[in-house]
């Protein structure tokens, strides 16, 4: 090794320069060891470079994944429709009013934080029968909440989904009241989605029991104790609907069709009035004539002009007393509806049903006067509910000895004349 160095320095250096093979002794030593260190130091640089990226890259995939997941988790359940994804809706804000030329609605931005759908079921109907065959009613979640979708069908024409924004828009510019089911929201898909594009819909609260007349129909089965349908539940219930109903003639709205069916039951058995579909139609359409209203409940002037008004709402609202006493029977069931006009200008009065006390029918007796400026107004309805909740029976049981039969109610109810309906 000596005899190397030696003569590698002395090739380079004059043999009597000992300042130059100093230097050169210096030069191996400090040179070599300082290149080493640095093509370390590279090595290392580059695969740790190379280690942060592969593990970037691997843990950005999950979140892109969950992303994705996200945007693209539809309805879970049984029957959704198809392309439900709340994230993929605009949402219409409730606070819309009717301008001039008919209600709006008005579109907020995509992508707000709409809750997500989930237990997708669709609805049955009480009655085989539907008014709105462009309209499908699923019960869901959203935000840890029992909702009902009102989903308009695919196959809706540019008028019916016109149609349908503009009765959401009715319905909630009514505003909110404790006995009006809550409209939560609104959703109606970009008009320039892509196939298939989100459906428009309605979200409405869901309430346990659904319509009073289906839970009526059910109080009649002998196992239905857990009814707990009194006479004083029955006043209490009413007291419910007129006080909604007091508030829609507040805002200058006639309902135009009170009746069991109208009216929705939660499951601590408040009742909320719905069936507003009437209501829209007369507002929208000059008050016009609708084929699909049920005359067995319309007061005389209704019968015989059409004229509505809060007066003939308090003579259909006894009729309700009536269907809650019988346990959904119908009322005028021996008469049929092209004879119920003249039925009542003979001066023949709804009979008292069997099960219902004087009092009771002292109240529908009072809602059922054929001249409009005799019967009772809302304030003195809503005080007389009152009074009779406080002395009602709330111990016996609401009973009909009377077997059900749909299809003799639609009959008698007078479904022929306003549906083409067929048992399934």
């Amino acid at each position: 090794m000596s005899n190397d160095t030696t003569t590698t320095t002395s090739s380079t250096c004059a043999p009597d320069d000992d300042l130059c093979t100093v230097a050169t002794y210096r030069l191996d030593v400090i040179v070599v060891p300082t290149v080493l260190l640095l093509i370390t130091a590279v090595t290392l640089t580059v695969m740790f470079v190379l280690a942060y990226c592969h593990r970037e890259r691997a843990s950005a995939l999950p979140r892109y994944s969950s992303s994705l997941h996200r945007r693209t988790r539809h309805l879970q359940g049984i029957d959704a429709p198809p392309g439900i994804d709340p994230l993929e809706h605009e949402e219409v804000p409730m606070a819309v009013h009717k301008r001039a030329g008919g209600a709006a609605v008005g579109r907020a931005t995509t992508g707000g934080r709409l809750g997500t759908f989930g237990q997708v079921v669709e609805l049955s109907q009480t009655l085989p029968v539907s008014s709105d065959e462009s309209v499908r009613l699923y019960q869901a979640r959203m935000d840890n909440k029992d909702v009902v979708l009102r989903v308009l069908k695919d196959s809706a024409s540019g008028e019916e989904r016109r149609r349908f924004l503009s009765f959401a828009s009715f319905v909630s510019g009514l505003g909110p009241h404790p006995f009006l089911p809550a409209v939560l929201t609104v959703m109606t898909g970009p008009a320039d989605a892509p196939s298939p594009a989100p459906p428009t819909l309605m979200v409405v609260e869901e309430l346990r029991h659904r319509d009073l007349l289906g839970f009526l129909w059910r109080c009649r089965r002998p196992e239905a104790s857990a009814c707990n349908m009194t006479e004083k539940r029955l006043f209490a219930m009413a007291t419910q609907v007129a006080l909604a109903l007091e508030y829609l003639h507040s805002r200058r709205c006639v309902h135009g069709n009170v009746c069991a069916r109208s009216v929705l039951v939660g499951g601590d058995l408040t009742a909320k009035l719905w069936g507003l579909g009437a209501a829209y139609r007369r507002q929208t359409s000059s008050g016009a004539a609708d084929a699909t209203e049920l005359k067995k409940w319309q007061a005389p002037e209704v019968l015989a002009r059409r004229d509505f008004s809060p007066s003939a709402d308090v003579w259909s609202f006894g009729l309700l007393l009536y269907e809650m006493i019988t346990l959904g029977e119908p009322p005028f069931a021996q008469v049929r509806t092209e004879d119920l006009l003249q039925h009542l200008q003979r001066e023949n009065d709804l009979q008292r049903p069997p099960a219902c006390s004087s009092a009771l029918f002292a109240v529908i007796s009072s809602c059922c006067q054929r001249s409009p400026r005799r019967r009772i107004t809302m304030a003195a309805l809503l005080e007389k509910l009152r009074v009779g909740e406080m002395t009602a029976n709330g111990r016996t049981l609401i009973q009909s000895a009377v077997p059900l039969d749909v299809e003799k109610y639609l009959r008698q109810a007078g479904y022929a004349e306003a549906y083409n309906f067929a048992l399934l």
